[in-house]
């Protein structure tokens, strides 16, 4: 059984077929996806999704790309709207410097709004991070001083010194499809040498399809390619991977699990 960590079946490309998307990913083998929302005007759509299947869940929170445009999301409204019994993280939340889409400390405000609402709530954060390695390693760790809470570093592909930073705090880290390109060797490394039980598995759908599926709509189904391809960096089986993934999922994710 395989469980896709972060999906996005709200969104363009898979929303317009969302029940023929589910169905694949069943036939694929996936038992269980997290919905992910990035901005509040999705939140009540991706939680009414979540809500028509019992293997379906979502998240609650703000990317980064659109820290500017939630300058009123704050902590006490994460907290209000994650007491829905579908929800199960808090984010994606994170900092990206790559496309700088919104202000650089109005990213890190909200950052800090999202961690102390996964420590408030006990559930656990999603973190995007892309060309900001030292930033939000630098946030997480302050933050954790103040008081513990639980993680993912989502769609990994920063350097292996940041994945080991993200582990030294407790946090999990998921490998996306990325790990299938041609020219991830550095990712394929690290990915290798992650410690099992802190191992996610996603699609971050409808983005980045594997390898074979290069230039198509990513959809959940596809998880299976990256597990095959994943087991084989760590010699083991897809099967195997499956387990474990869905195993450390559960282990994170407990209000799912409950």
């Amino acid at each position: 059984m395989l469980t896709d960590s972060h999906c996005h079946l709200n969104y363009k490309g898979l929303v317009e077929e969302q029940a023929a998307v589910i169905s694949r990913a069943r036939a694929a083998g996936v038992g269980t996806m997290l919905n992910i929302s990035t901005r509040e005007s999705e939140w009540d759509a991706i939680v009414a999704t979540a809500a028509t299947d019992p293997d379906i869940w979502a998240s609650i929170g703000i990317h980064p790309h659109e820290a500017d445009a939630h300058p009123d999301v704050d902590t006490g409204k994460l907290v209000t709207k994650a007491a829905h019994p579908k929800v199960i993280a808090i984010g994606e939340t994170g900092l990206d410097y790559y496309y700088d889409h919104s202000d650089r400390d109005r990213q890190r405000a909200s950052f800090r709004s999202h961690i102390a609402a996964a420590r408030e709530t006990a559930l656990p954060l999603i973190v995007h991070t892309r060309d900001a390695e030292q930033d939000t390693a630098d946030i997480l760790a302050d933050e954790m001083e103040k008081g513990t809470y639980t993680g993912v570093i989502h769609c990994f592909t920063a350097s292996g010194a940041f994945a080991d930073k993200a582990l030294d705090l407790g946090l999990y880290i998921s490998i996306s499809g990325i790990v299938t390109f041609n020219n991830a060797k550095d990712l394929q490394e690290t990915a290798a040498r992650i410690p099992e039980d802190r191992l996610l598995i996603e699609t971050d759908s409808p983005f980045l399809a594997p390898v074979p599926h290069r230039g198509k709509t990513c959809e959940p189904a596809f998880v299976a390619d990256t597990a095959r391809f994943l087991a084989g960096l760590r010699g083991t089986t897809a099967e195997a991977l499956g387990e474990a993934t869905t195993r450390n999922f559960q282990a994170l994710f407990t209000k799912a699990a409950a």
